[in-house]
């Protein structure tokens, strides 16, 4: 094949030679292509095509039983040296990563075809964008990236001769868990994955280079690539404010992109439009302000408790054009069916492994949809998506959140005293594992600024990156904590959550507008109770009070607790967050 691109030409050949497919296809992202290459997948039942009537232009693809989620174990920073990768991530000596990986892909694609995938992480052109050549043995890996990323002849166009393009292989092979390995190589713009065939690990840009290799591009480049949603918040004056909030797994980060404004809200005019659901890449604007984009163009969303009542947005998205991988096949009208959905399981159906699924399976526990099932679904889709989507500039931050599940500890919000303290509140970010029938809180699990497995070099490198970024912005984002899961003594959540995150948003906004005010304890600001508009919801003054105490026993625990966490980064920890965590100390005392 013949490439502008000297370095594309020598990436695809050099992999043919190694892998041995039978033929070599760049995928050009027309329709035409697509269409042969979806049809190709229902003959050869990789893929189910749906019903068309209700559910158009969408499938239902399985992987197997062995290959259902994101494998942290076996996922790998391979560099030249240790200390770049740190003591957070899986490492390999990258020569020696090398060696292990083309032993597995050798012939790994005899009698396949070999496709590739030019793609754009960011508008085609877009400053702030990146291009990807993904070679894959997949037709299901080419469909979804063609709905997750921007795919086609228009990205080769636009990188011409220029040989500054993350380099992706990836094949199935045998689907061996065993000989999995999906492997960033942050010093060569390298992601090589290999015996899976399950999104996290197969569609490169998703977390293998939009975070893992972007964030050390960015560390080198002076940006960010963040594990962040990006949502406009419009005021009835018709002016919309941009918040980029990162939340640990399973703490309502999509719901929160999407959110519906509660009646109160919503009468008065306020909207809330998605800009992104998992990942902002950031830049200094030429004004001194923080913008940021959201690198994909689709969303790769958990479907298990995506409903009507929980994230109508979300489910909105799914209604045509989509890839649902795992889920229960409903025969009874040819669609799809998760736990959660709706309260009317299908009758007659096959389960996410292949089998045959009822009452009778569901009586037993037997769930239809795997815990970790997944749709695949354009942002085009999506009925909340912001007008400022494909800005090429991205949009300005006015707010930056960080959150996580805390049963006793952080108040519903605080806001950072200034940059460096909010860097150390993402820093410190936790989620505790809590057996909510009796109120137990479990084991806290940090994860900063929720990319513990997305950082691709040494996470005391990234904080000190943080805190460089902070000196570069002339405005800088104010930056807050919230937790949406304090509980009482028998574990009920105090506070309802979804849509009626929005009273804290609300708060957020007149905080950066400088319009609400807020006490200061020992940990931050926090509200006055009064300040969240609580009309229209059943709860006093006095149950937001409550969410908002500061138990300097707790604190003090949880201080400990993060020194022991911060160990880790030995001499390499910024000294401005040693000096936080002493200031938290001093006020606590």
């Amino acid at each position: 094949m013949n490439f502008l691109s000297k370095g594309v030409e020598k990436f695809v050949n050099e992999s043919a030679e190694l892998c041995q497919p039978s033929k070599v296809v760049l995928i050009d992202g027309s329709e035409e292509q697509l269409e042969a290459l979806r049809a190709e997948a229902v003959q050869t039942g990789e893929m189910i095509k749906l019903n068309q009537e209700i559910l158009p232009g969408c499938y239902l693809h399985r992987t197997k039983p062995n290959d259902v989620a994101r494998v942290e174990g076996r996922t790998f920073i391979c560099t030249e040296k240790q200390e770049t990768a740190g003591p957070t991530n899986n490492w390999i000596q990258k020569d020696e990563a090398y060696k292990i990986l083309s032993d597995i892909y050798r012939g790994s694609m005899k009698d396949r075809t070999m496709y590739v995938i030019p793609y754009s992480m960011g508008a085609v052109g877009s400053p702030f964008s990146k291009i990807g050549i993904e070679l894959t043995d997949s037709i299901y890996v080419v469909l979804n990236m063609a709905i997750m990323t921007r795919v086609g002849q228009k990205v080769l166009d636009q990188l011409g001769t220029s040989d500054d393009f993350v380099k992706g292989l990836h094949s199935k092979a045998d689907v061996d868990p065993e000989k999995r390995y999906i492997c960033q190589f942050p010093e060569d713009n390298t992601i090589m994955s290999v015996n899976s065939a399950y999104g996290g690990n197969v569609l490169l840009g998703k977390k293998c280079f939009a975070l893992r290799i972007a964030s050390y591009q960015g560390w080198k480049e002076g940006w960010m690539a963040e594990h962040m949603l990006i949502l406009g918040l419009e005021k009835p004056n018709g002016e919309t404010k941009y918040i980029a909030a990162a939340f640990p797994s399973a703490c309502g980060k999509t719901n929160l992109a999407m959110l519906i404004p509660p009646e109160e809200f919503a009468k008065k005019g306020y909207k809330i439009h998605t800009v992104g659901d998992d990942i902002a890449w950031i830049r200094v604007g030429k004004d001194g302000r923080l913008y940021a984009i959201n690198p994909e163009n689709g969303f790769f969303g958990v479907a298990p408790g995506t409903n009507v009542k929980s994230n109508p947005n979300a489910l909105a998205s799914t209604r045509k054009n989509t890839i649902f991988t795992n889920v229960c096949h409903n025969l009874e009208n040819n669609t799809v069916w998760w736990e959660g959905l709706d309260k009317n399981p299908p009758k007659k159906a096959i389960d996410w492994q292949g089998q045959p699924w009822g009452p009778e399976q569901q009586a037993q526990g037997v769930k239809g949809a795997h815990p970790n099932s997944r749709f695949t679904a354009p942002t085009a889709n999506c009925p909340c998506l912001s007008d400022q989507f494909e800005n090429p500039e991205g949009v300005p931050l006015d707010a930056i959140i960080f959150g996580g599940r805390r049963a006793k500890t952080a108040p519903l919000v605080y806001e950072a005293r200034n940059w460096n303290h909010g860097v150390f509140v993402g820093s410190i970010m936790a989620s505790e594992t809590t057996a909510a029938a009796s109120g137990a809180v479990g084991v806290v699990r940090r994860d900063p600024m929720a990319m513990l497995p997305f950082c691709g070099y040494h996470m005391a490198d990234y904080f000190a990156h943080w805190i460089e970024m902070g000196k570069k912005v002339s405005h800088q984002p104010k930056i807050f904590n919230v937790n949406w899961f304090r509980t009482d003594e028998e574990g009920h959540f105090l506070w309802p959550g979804f849509g009626d995150n929005m009273r804290v948003l609300d708060w957020i906004i007149r905080r950066c507008e400088g319009t609400a005010e807020a006490v200061e304890t020992p940990i931050g600001f926090v509200p006055k109770p009064e300040d969240i508009n609580l009309n229209g919801l059943n709860m006093t003054t006095k149950d937001v009070a409550d969410l908002l105490t500061v138990d300097k026993k707790l604190w003090l625990e949880d201080a400990d607790n993060i020194e022991e966490f911060y160990k880790k980064f030995g001499d390499k920890l910024p000294k401005e967050l040693r000096a936080e965590l002493d200031t938290l100390k001093n006020n606590l005392k």
